[in-house]
């Protein structure tokens, strides 16, 4: 009689094929059952979801795996989580847990050290303090309140931006923005072509001031060929005549000067023409008294 049976055979296969989905799933949970990993303990008051294969993190790396969790029913107050850490990693006295969870509720175990690492390590079976840090959706519940004394203002903000925008006036500003940004458009189009026409008579504009400035500066040239010191002399000399002669008439000598000054002579003058006009007076009367005529 055959001992491997058609029977027995297919026994051994499911046998084989059992092992091997235990050890698979074993080693996509991230249990090793041949490691020689640390074995820790963490006390929560509240898991918040973590189970068995969870991933427990050291600083973001990925150091270890929750290995199973146990509940004390009698006391009720505290759960243990059992961990398996990588045997290299040797936690400091004084290290804490705290269970954290992204924005898909995936949760861990993430390690913190203390400040002080030069200290005693802790030994393999130790127990860790943990505490639960719910992350991002915790202060979102956080400032749920918050959120909730907001709506009115949010409301009423609404309801003010809907009044605003059923305001015909903004239909008209609107309007007049586009009216206003038209006449932008004709005013840069004007603009251009006056910048066109500017581009084109600058040259000769710049010609002509080109030719002022050669006249300017032969101009400029004759006025430094001219002698202004003689020129300057001369009439420092001739403003000196003129003041000699003014001193001569302001003075009592010269004819002038006492023409000018001589209240005298001025009356004497006076009378002699007084007389010498009744004299002209008297020859026209009497020419008798003055001419004689003799024919002999």
């Amino acid at each position: 009689m055959k001992f491997l049976t058609k029977e027995v055979q297919i026994a051994l296969v499911a046998i084989v094929g059992i092992v091997v989905l235990f050890f698979g799933l074993s080693y996509l949970k991230g249990l090793s059952l041949f490691s020689n990993d640390n074995i820790y303990y963490i006390k929560f008051s509240n898991v918040g979801g973590l189970s068995a294969s969870s991933p427990v993190y050291a600083r973001g790396l990925r150091v270890g795996t929750v290995k199973a969790l146990d509940f004390d029913f009698e006391e009720a107050d505290e759960i243990t989580a059992q961990i398996m850490l990588d045997q290299r990693l040797l936690l400091p006295a004084g290290t804490t847990a705290t269970l954290e969870s992204d924005m898909l509720g995936n949760i861990k175990i993430n390690l913190i050290f203390p400040e002080d690492l030069n200290v005693s390590k802790l030994a393999q079976g130790d127990t860790i303090v943990g505490a639960v840090n719910a992350g991002i959706m915790a202060q979102a519940a956080d400032l749920l309140p918050s959120i909730k004394q907001m709506l009115p203002k949010i409301d009423s903000i609404l309801v003010s931006l809907n009044t605003l925008a059923s305001d015909p006036a903004l239909a008209n500003s609107l309007h007049n923005v586009d009216q206003i940004t038209g006449n932008l458009k004709t005013s840069t189009r004007e603009l251009n072509v006056l910048m066109a026409q500017l581009n084109h008579e600058v040259p000769g504009m710049m010609t002509r001031a080109n030719t002022v400035l050669d006249n300017t500066s032969e101009l400029t040239g004759k006025l430094n060929e001219l002698d202004l010191a003689a020129t300057m002399a001369k009439v420092d000399a001739t403003l000196e005549n003129v003041h000699e002669m003014t001193e001569a008439l302001n003075s009592k000598k010269g004819t002038l000067g006492l023409l000018m000054n001589d209240p005298g002579l001025y009356d004497n003058l006076n009378m002699t023409m007084r007389s010498a006009d009744s004299l002209l007076i008297d020859l026209r009367k009497h020419p008798k008294r003055y001419v004689h005529f003799s024919v002999f």
